[in-house]
């Protein structure tokens, strides 16, 4: 779509802060003009998400769920969420403050921690910051449970500075060492009770946030030039309401949304809307997408699909989600059981959402799982030459024949329910109508020589059908070999 007009705009909007734009969704999100689908997409907190299932349902009769599980339940959320954004920001706080199952090995624990992140995903950032500081998960991942007074670990607080809120060199180790010492004592327990006994005791489903007084050093401190007998709150309140946590959020948001490097003094201008806020993300991001930069032609098709976008918008196109939901209900109140007590209903319904985990982490990026506590390489580090082959495959896992998932053991079910393809095409049952429905189907932008190209690849398919029509048995051959080059072109690799 054409960024100077109001559609392209919210095109543009839908896949940059949404999850795609598919017909429907721009339809129904630009309905009152571009500010308009704005504040739609920002008010979405009394919105019902449509995707509420209880990770339980999906419990063994020991009470553990299996971790891809707790991971696929993710996909579904975002496959089927009627709320877009707060899916979106969700995972990029994932990416912010990276936290991985790699060690926390608790799927409930990471469920929790990912809950965190969504319900602060547009509020003011130093409560998103407490919440997340203080989250169990978190603790652990960053080894606070074993910072206590007298022998202080400094990795949170290392990281709470470089990573999560200032960047790198604007800190030095004595605010580091001073830092480590205020959160002594942050650890986690049974609520109401004594911490673990042991430190290195990973946190379970029922622990909390503790705060150990024993554990804590209460002499004073001195951290960013101020001090006094500070613990860990003071020092969040300290990075808060420093103008760098304001620039480096600023410039981090901008590079995951809208395009790399920023220029100096449009992140300076927007810190400043953000910093008068109090901090508030909402107030952020509405900002940037009534920006000039937002939507001009250098921003437009500018940011490389991260896996997670290149999967799930193609889903969400294709109108999966209201399906998978209904059938993960349905399933919810299945009898049936297997030898260690699980639905096996439930699990029935899970390949399709093993089928987009595999490919987004065929793609490099496994959420729940990111690369380091950098999270993610950002932009054209998403494409090699074996990222490029998964993303042209994604078509075979559409439009194939059933596989078997390998994630899941005991659980080898087709990786993904075969899109019917037929329909899609029914309206123009030729080799040209469903190249023309492919891309319009896709959000793609294929270059006028490369048509032909896409036409010829569905006749090939179409061969031996009279007259070299589309029908329901040629139909899935002809969708996959039109959607691999689609989704192998240097255009669409871009939101």
């Amino acid at each position: 779509m054409n960024p100077q007009n109001e559609a392209g705009q919210v095109a543009h909007l839908l896949r940059r802060f949404g999850l795609g734009a598919s017909e429907a969704e721009v339809d129904y999100y630009g309905r009152d003009g571009y500010l308009g689908a704005v504040d739609r997409l920002l008010g979405y907190q009394d919105l019902d998400s449509g995707v509420e299932v209880d990770p339980t349902a999906f419990a063994a009769r020991n009470g553990a769920v299996n971790f891809r599980v707790m991971q696929a339940l993710w996909y579904m959320r975002l496959i089927g969420t009627r709320k877009p954004l707060e899916e979106r920001l969700t995972v990029f706080w994932h990416h912010h403050f990276a936290t991985s199952g790699q060690k926390v090995d608790n799927a409930f624990v990471m469920e929790a921690h990912v809950r965190t992140l969504r319900e602060h995903a547009t509020g003011k950032f130093p409560r998103l910051l407490e919440a997340v500081s203080k989250d169990p998960a978190m603790l652990y991942w960053l080894d606070n449970q074993e910072n206590v007074a007298g022998s202080p670990n400094e990795n949170f607080a290392r990281e709470v500075m470089e990573l999560f809120t200032l960047g790198i060199g604007h800190y030095t180790e004595e605010d580091v060492k001073e830092a480590a010492r205020a959160f002594t004592g942050w650890t986690y327990g049974p609520a109401g009770r004594a911490p673990r006994r042991s430190a290195s005791d990973p946190p379970r489903k029922s622990d909390r946030f503790l705060f150990w007084a024993r554990s804590h050093d209460n002499g004073r401190k001195t951290v960013l030039g101020e001090s006094g007998r500070f613990d860990g709150d003071d020092v969040l309140r300290i990075l808060g309401s420093k103008r760098q946590t304001a620039l480096h959020l600023v410039a981090k948001v901008w590079d995951w949304f809208v395009y790399p490097d920023p220029e100096p003094k449009l992140v300076d201008r927007l810190a400043g809307q953000f910093i008068d806020s109090g901090l508030d993300v909402s107030v952020l991001l509405r900002a940037i997408m009534t920006s000039s930069e937002f939507l001009s032609e250098k921003a437009f098709r500018a940011v490389v699909k991260n896996p997670v976008d290149f999967t799930i918008s193609t889903v969400r196109q294709l109108g999966l989600g209201e399906r998978l939901m209904e059938g993960v209900l349905a399933a919810a109140q299945s009898a049936e059981r297997d030898e260690n007590g699980v639905n096996r209903a439930l699990l029935r319904t899970l390949p399709p959402l093993f089928s987009v985990a595999n490919a987004c982490e065929a793609m490099g990026m496994d959420l729940m799982f990111p690369a380091d506590v950098n999270g993610w390489k950002n932009g054209a580090a998403w494409i090699t030459s074996s990222t490029v082959i998964e993303r042209s495959k994604w078509a075979d896992r559409l439009f194939g024949v059933s596989q078997a998932s390998p994630r899941l053991q005991g659980a080898a079910r087709p990786a993904m329910a075969s899109v019917q393809a037929y329909p899609l095409f029914e309206n123009d049952p030729s080799p040209k109508g469903a190249v023309r429905a492919i891309v319009s189907l896709f959000d793609a932008q294929p270059k006028p020589g490369d048509v032909p190209i896409l036409e010829q690849a569905a006749e090939a398919a179409a061969q031996g059908a009279p007259r070299g029509a589309v029908t329901p048995q040629t139909a899935n051959g002809i969708a996959r070999s039109v959607a691999r080059l689609v989704f192998a072109s240097p255009e669409f690799q871009f939101a």
